[in-house]
């Protein structure tokens, strides 16, 4: 066996490990099949439709506490099921 037959081989190792990576790197990215969403897709617009009618107005703090809160007696409200 001479020297020249294995220098081959030493070389394909990093040729066949850059052609796999870039056979997958195109597999999964797909970049000759993507869709370009801006420039192939058409919108078109319509009229805002709807209303602005004004429900409530909250000014400031009304009160210093929640209603119904259960500081105190935190247990009060669970609800066990005794069946």
């Amino acid at each position: 066996m001479s020297d020249d037959s294995g220098l081959w081989l030493l070389a394909a190792g990093p040729a066949g490990a850059s052609a796999l990576y870039w056979a997958l790197y195109r597999y999964y990215r797909n970049t000759d099949k993507s869709h370009a969403f801006e420039r192939e897709t058409t919108i078109e617009a319509k009229p805002v439709t709807g209303s602005d009618r004004k429900i409530d107005t909250i000014t400031g703090t009304q009160s210093t506490s929640i209603s119904g809160n259960n500081v105190g007696a935190y247990r009060s409200r669970v609800q066990r099921d005794m069946g």
